[in-house]
Order: C-alpha cells, then sequence, then structure tokens
C-alpha cells in the first residue's frame, strides 16, 4: 500500500465517528497486511508453509490423542537418541515389547513421519509405533530436517544415516540388523520409497549421491501409507492439491522450478523401480488427494514383477477415507490395514 494511499485513508477515516474510525484503522492494518503477505509469497513459499505448518501440527495434536487409547501396555521406550552429530533434528525413537525375548534382537519397522516436508515430527507417529511394537516388532521413529531448514535430498541422507546408526546400536536397541523393514506415511513415504530405491539400485544411489547403507538383503520389505511418489502425477483434488503440492515441493528443494532440477526427477521412482524393489505394501484412502501415486507406483512394480501386495478402497466406499486414513484406529478402515499390515511384515521378516 503506497503513502498515498495511506494518507487518503487517514483523512477518511477522520470524518467518521470515533467507533468507526477505529474499525477503518484496524481494516487498513489488515488490508496493508494481507497485501505484504501475498507479496511475501509470490517470492517466498515461508508464508504458506508456516500456514501449513500451524494446520497440520494441531490435526496431529488430535489424532495423537485419539490413537492413544489404543496403545497396550508393556512397550518399552528408547527416546530422543541422536544418530547423526551434524544435524540438530536428527533423533530417534525405539520401541519394543517388554515380554518379548531380543536376545538377538526383533524385525524392526524405521518409520519415517509424514508432514509434506515442511511439518510433522516423530512424535506424531510415537503411539502408532508403540502399536506396531506391540505386535512384537522393534519400531523406530525417525526425526529429520524439514523444509526450509535443509533441502532435498538431506532428509533421505539422513534417514540413511539412521539406518547405519541402527546397524551399530543393533544389539543395544533391540534391533536385528538383518531384518529391517523400511516404511512410512505421505512425505515420509516417499522418502522411505526413494531410500528403499537407492538400496536396490547402485547407479541410482550414485546418482543422487547417498550410498546405500545396508545391503538388500537386510532390506526384508517397505510399507508405503498415503504416499507422493511421482512429481508428474497431479493432485487428484485438482487445482488447490496441485497448488499445495507446487508449494511444498517450492519451499522442499529450494526452487520454485523444481521439476527441472535433475536431482528432483530422482524423487520421482515410479518410473525407476524394477523386479529386485524390495517387498512392498500400499495403501491409500479413496479420497486421499495422493492416491493416484499410490496407484500408479503399486501398478509399475506389478508390471516389473516386483512382490507386491495393496488395500486399495472402491471409489464410493462411504465413509470416505481421506489422507492418512490408517492412524484413525476408531474406525473399521483404519484397523483392516493395521490387521493387513502386520501381517504383512510378519510373513516378509521371518
Amino acid at each position: 500500500m503506497s503513502a498515498d494511499e495511506l494518507s487518503l485513508q487517514a483523512a477518511v477515516a477522520r470524518r467518521l465517528p470515533s467507533g468507526l474510525r477505529v474499525l477503518a484503522v484496524v481494516a487498513g492494518v489488515l488490508g496493508a497486511l494481507v497485501v505484504s503477505l501475498f507479496s511475501w509469497s509470490l517470492v517466498s513459499p515461508k508464508p504458506a508453509v508456516l500456514l501449513i505448518r500451524t494446520m497440520f501440527d494441531r490435526n496431529w495434536r488430535r489424532v495423537s490423542r485419539e490413537m492413544a487409547r489404543h496403545v497396550p501396555e508393556g512397550i518399552s521406550e528408547v527416546l530422543h537418541e541422536q544418530y547423526l552429530d551434524s544435524s540438530d533434528s536428527a533423533y530417534l525413537d525405539v520401541y519394543y515389547p517388554d515380554r518379548a525375548d531380543t536376545a538377538r534382537g526383533l524385525p524392526t519397522i524405521v518409520w519415517l513421519h509424514g508432514g509434506a516436508w515442511v511439518s510433522g515430527s516423530k512424535e506424531d507417529v510415537a503411539n502408532y509405533l508403540r502399536i506396531l511394537a506391540s505386535y512384537g516388532f522393534t519400531t523406530v521413529g525417525v526425526g529429520y530436517s524439514l523444509a526450509q531448514a535443509q533441502k532435498y535430498p538431506e532428509p533421505v541422507r539422513q534417514a540413511a544415516a539412521a539406518l547405519t546408526y541402527l546397524q551399530q546400536h543393533a544389539e543395544r536397541l533391540r534391533v536385528d540388523a538383518e531384518r529391517l523393514v523400511l516404511a512410512g506415511d505421505s512425505a515420509g513415504a516417499q522418502i522411505a520409497a526413494q531410500l528403499a530405491l537407492l538400496i536396490t539400485d547402485a547407479d541410482y544411489a550414485a546418482k543422487l549421491g547417498i550410498p546405500a547403507p545396508i545391503r538388500l538383503s537386510e532390506l526384508r520389505a517397505v510399507l508405503l501409507h498415503c504416499g507422493g511418489f511421482d512429481l508428474s502425477i497431479k493432485s487428484a483434488k485438482g487445482g488447490m492439491g496441485n497448488g499445495f503440492l507446487r508449494t511444498v515441493m517450492w519451499a522442499y528443494t529450494g526452487s520454485r522450478n523444481y521439476l527441472a532440477m535433475p536431482q528432483v526427477d530422482l524423487a520421482s521412482i515410479t518410473g525407476r523401480v524394477g523386479a529386485d524393489f524390495p517387498p512392498a505394501f500400499v495403501t491409500a484412502g479413496n479420497a486421499d488427494p495422493l492416491l493416484p501415486h499410490s496407484l500408479a507406483l503399486a501398478e509399475a512394480l506389478s508390471d516389473q514383477g516386483a512382490d507386491i501386495e495393496t488395500l486399495f478402497f472402491p471409489a464410493g466406499y462411504e465413509p470416505a477415507l481421506g489422507h492418512e486414513y490408517q492412524f484413525k484406529l476408531d474406525s473399521r478402515a483404519a484397523q483392516l490395514v493395521l490387521s493387513r499390515s502386520v501381517d504383512f511384515l510378519r510373513r516378509k521378516t521371518v
């Protein structure tokens, strides 16, 4: 807003009764703020990222409280273990059942949390990991740097470092380093899938510049809930969903023209998977904006002859299942995917 416009507004306000004068001043300040924020958003994704983070964090507090009702007793915890000295975000949490014979470690699920690469934390999925641990697994929630503090592919590099750390401390943390599972939800599913691909494909790892942290034989399976796996696919929600994806990817990559970046192209794994990709379980809700990503990945894995299992729902399924439906454990669908996931993991980690 220009100085002349502000002067005109002030002159108009002086002619109004005192109560209306206050409202006029407030409206002017708010208008200037809106214009400033809009102008800021044209040169930086930060205003939108702050809004997304606020909305996501509020939602996760509610979801975590709902999941708490389903957490059983008898789960041991090792919390906030730093796995990488060079980052103040590189911490992990470990959960395992008290009753288990852990002399040789338990099959271990390493989970990357969601949050559109710009929000979220390992604490968001803590209750879900406690629940999974009760079925006889060691579960690990991995924290990683969020955009814009760090940019792609740093979270993938950090996740690889977490696997190295777990191998080095396997006995103390009740980890069976030869029976590892990579898992994740939403953005975390994308990071987990990308890490699984670089463990599978040495040429891909070289292009990304991240060495495989473990042998392929040690990665028994991947569990991918509601992820985004191909940046060329448009959102099922149309314009609004596509605008959201453009904003978070701008923040994650540091470039508004992120699709032109060679390393970002490597983040789209759907066209790169092969028959050697680890056994995968893929799911998404029928009303999830990212559903096309999961469908395309499942089809690509099937076409390549990979070991793939899925859980999808009819388009008309009611109640409609939105993004991250698996965490709403009061619902039949969430209980179904939990049961199917546990069955899959038990079969692949024997």
